[in-house]
């Protein structure tokens, strides 16, 4: 019999579950042993009887949790000290992060742990059901706009009263991947204005499907990879692409960034030229920090106010709806496993 091991993640701030109650029910009819640790998933709302109730163990033996283990499932990838502890054949399967983990890389490599990178899953048909990207992007768009609304210091929906008409906000959102592509269908819905770039203009139509009007810069040969991400921009293509986004941020009241290059530091894409002439009382949400970040001078953890302008640089923003985030990444991982 198999044996699925759900550690309690670690890493701080960190309220995602690897794997759901529900989840482990359809794992454990498939002939699975599932055991989790006491406590994981109090970060999204379940309690270890739930686990039991599903047919999971629970295991307060963390380490012996993790060396006894066919297969391990977690969020956050493992810490060097623990990645030495899983035994040679064991599978784990994590955001594994492996352009900034080349020792951990080796630490497993050396132990005879084949890991699985979920940031990896190739974006077919077939790996949909898998894609752990896609889904934990989806629900960062979401939240990031909803943390613009709570730091403006405006209304999103225009409103009409006594007192006169109040405009929607302007709402501005730079790539329109899966996380921007859910920026605009949640600015939309509480009411804004929006606008949003992406440097393919194959988007534009899935912009324009959204409601929100799409920004267009000519600079010359652009486009995406195979796995439809943004491909990196020129010198020149990077001037002018500011430039143009820099007169939209400046009569923007939100402005939101969600684009990276696969495999490497997320692009700047606000300058600090451009944060200089936005209005006092505007809002950025950085939805990039993790890999680097595309505001400039952006402070991960934080919501550092520039000269009246919020800059807000909050890692895991999946994190801040974590019941669905566990559920969605739980669904990811347990077709994953279904089907291998």
């Amino acid at each position: 019999m198999t044996t699925i091991a759900v550690p309690k993640e670690i890493h701080a701030g960190e309220t995602r579950v690897a794997l759901v109650p529900e989840h482990v029910a359809k794992l454990v009819k498939l002939g699975a042993q599932v055991e989790v640790e006491t406590g994981v998933g109090f970060g999204a709302g379940h309690r270890d009887e739930a686990y039991t109730a599903a047919g999971a163990t629970v295991q307060s033996d963390r380490e012996k949790l993790l060396g006894a283990a066919d297969i391990v499932l977690t969020v956050r990838k493992p810490s060097h000290k623990e990645a030495v502890t899983l035994r040679s054949g064991a599978v784990l399967a994590c955001l594994l992060d492996p352009f900034q983990s080349p020792d951990l890389i080796g630490a497993l490599a050396s132990g005879g742990v084949t890991a699985l990178s979920m940031e990896l899953i190739p974006r077919t048909t077939r790996a949909q059901k898998m894609d752990v990207l896609s889904s934990q992007a989806s629900l960062a768009g979401y939240a990031g706009v909803i943390v613009a609304a709570e730091q403006s210091d405006k209304i999103f929906p225009m409103m009409m009263t006594p007192a006169g008409t109040l405009m929607p906000a302007r709402v501005f959102i730079i790539g329109a991947g899966v996380a921007g592509l859910q920026a605009i269908a949640t600015a939309k819905r509480l009411g804004a204005k929006v606008e949003a770039y992406d440097t393919r203009p194959v988007v534009e139509e899935q912009v324009k499907s959204l409601g929100a009007r799409f920004l267009k810069i000519d600079l010359g040969e652009t486009g995406q990879t195979a796995q439809g991400y943004a491909k990196a921009l020129t010198d020149e293509q990077i001037k002018m692409q500011r430039e143009a986004m820099k007169r939209v941020c400046a009569d923007s009241d939100v402005v939101i960034t969600a684009a990276q290059v696969f495999g490497r530091r997320a692009p700047i894409l606000v300058t600090s030229e451009m944060l200089d002439a936005m209005r006092p009382g505007s809002v950025v949400v950085d939805l990039a920090v993790e890999s680097g970040g595309n505001v400039e001078d952006v402070e991960p953890g934080q919501i550092a106010d520039r000269r009246g302008v919020k800059i807000v640089g909050l890692p895991n923003l999946p994190g801040c709806v974590p019941v669905h985030a566990s559920q969605m990444y739980s669904s990811n991982v347990t077709s994953l496993v279904e089907e291998f």
